[in-house]
């Protein structure tokens, strides 16, 4: 990390995790770029693609989270993060914790996010999402 993150930075990413946590879509009012999205997914058909791609996206989301139970993340500290003018990019570690048909889980995963700066604030405009452990918990 650099003396060049800036907090905001995380508005997007953490409005996100809320979505997936609560199923509630204002919560994403603003926060993707008004361009050519690319969401990379673990669920079909894996690739969201501009701005069809990203409405897609919110509904198979909203379905996959509606189906889990007590989801909350925890975010690690960002890692290989790099500042191109108005655009950032940075992994982002992340715990998630829930249950889905009655049995609690653990899975870390790490996204990979691409924002940009428009209307003063800085957007997602592209992610991609990768689990590294999963686990169900007795």
């Amino acid at each position: 990390m650099t003396d060049a993150f800036d907090p905001a930075m995380m508005d997007g990413p953490e409005a996100l995790a809320r979505f997936l946590e609560t199923g509630d879509e204002r919560l994403l009012d603003g926060v993707f770029s008004e361009g050519d999205v690319v969401i990379l997914e673990n669920f079909p058909p894996h690739v969201f693609q501009g701005q069809d791609g990203l409405a897609l996206w919110r509904a198979t989301m909203a379905k996959h989270v509606g189906a889990i139970g007590e989801l909350q993340h925890i975010f690690e500290r960002p890692q290989d993060f790099g500042v191109t003018g108005d655009t950032v990019h940075f992994t982002l570690p992340t715990r998630w914790s829930g249950v889905r048909d009655g049995a609690p889980f653990k899975e870390l995963g790490g996204w990979s996010f691409v924002q940009v700066r428009e209307g003063g604030r800085w957007r997602i405009r592209s992610y991609g999402w990768a689990v590294v452990a999963f686990a169900w918990e007795a």
